[in-house]
């Protein structure tokens, strides 16, 4: 068994390739479901949906696939946890993120991020605190000393966890990803400065949900107004070389998406149940009305807002 790189997510992104997530429900039954699947990620939901910590940590343990790991010879996890907190950027939520990383998060993603300042505060809460004349100081860490449950889900010691539990790419081998959501007009505005002077960023994600609603748009995803601000944020990521991520990604969508440029490509799990479309079919109970194989979406990817 070997200590690699434990969050493939980085180390999809690190190598210039593109990751597959979903978003989830923390619950057990969705991580289990999670767990024999080919995301590299999945980010559980807790935005919109409670912030219930001992559900979030159950569904740690129960994304887990002993035999998916077994098989790997590796600790890595073979779909790496991560976490969309609650709180509004300008909220800080620094404790959201502490409870999460020391559960063993490999990453936050944080919600409605618009300013210079609580993109710090993002980078800095999921840093440990060390003195100013220390390599890569800023931002300054703010996270707390407790990460015993974190080292036991890794698979690590404390000294090796504390060697890696640094934000990427800040830390070349740091294995903690903080993900910016950029939902609104500030934040596109403030993005180039966000990015320039708050190392330790490796992830943008569109929150085109939210900014539609607030460009009066809602839910309008091919809005010409919707699509200049995407362009907006891949262009200035791009030049700093900055993954983006797109929330909704389907199969209708998925190589507009790619041609588009986005690295983080989320789509929604799908469940399908043909042996009742055929019962149905042959029944007679069928028809137009019923949808048709492969659309029914899974309890797994709750439809949210970003």
């Amino acid at each position: 068994m070997t200590t690699p790189r434990l969050n493939k997510v980085i180390g999809a992104l690190d190598a210039g390739q593109h990751v597959f997530a979903t978003f989830s429900a923390a619950d057990p039954a969705s991580a289990i479901e999670m767990s024999n699947s080919d995301y590299d990620a999945v980010v559980f939901e807790m935005e919109h949906k409670p912030w219930d910590i001992n559900a979030l940590k159950d569904s740690f343990q129960y994304l887990l696939s002993r035999r998916r790991v077994y098989e790997a010879d590796s600790l890595a996890p073979a779909v790496t946890p991560l976490v969309r907190i609650p709180a509004n950027g300008a909220e800080k939520a620094q404790w959201h993120a502490k409870q999460a990383l020391d559960l063993g998060a490999f990453g936050i993603i944080w919600p409605h991020i618009s300013t210079v300042a609580e993109a710090r505060n993002a980078v800095a809460a999921c840093r440990y605190p060390r003195l100013p004349d220390a390599p890569r100081y800023e931002p300054a860490g703010l996270r707390g000393d407790g990460p015993h449950a974190a080292t036991r889900y890794w698979g690590i010691s404390n000294i090796e966890y504390y060697a890696r539990a640094d934000v990427w790419p800040l830390a070349p081998d740091g294995e903690i990803l903080v993900g910016l959501m950029i939902e609104d007009q500030l934040g596109i505005k403030n993005l180039p400065g966000i990015l320039d002077q708050v190392p330790g960023i490796g992830l943008v994600l569109i929150g085109e949900g939210d900014m539609s609603q607030e460009l009066g748009v809602p839910r309008q995803y091919e809005h010409p107004r919707v699509l200049e601000c995407k362009r907006r944020i891949l262009d200035v990521c791009g030049e700093r070389g900055v993954a983006v991520g797109h929330p909704h990604v389907t199969a209708g969508n998925v190589k507009q998406v790619l041609d588009d440029g986005y690295r983080f490509l989320m789509s929604a799990p799908v469940r399908t149940y043909p042996g009742l479309h055929k019962a149905r079919e042959l029944t007679g109970r069928g028809g137009p009305s019923l949808p048709g194989p492969a659309t029914r979406h899974a309890s797994t990817a709750p439809r949210v807002s970003e």
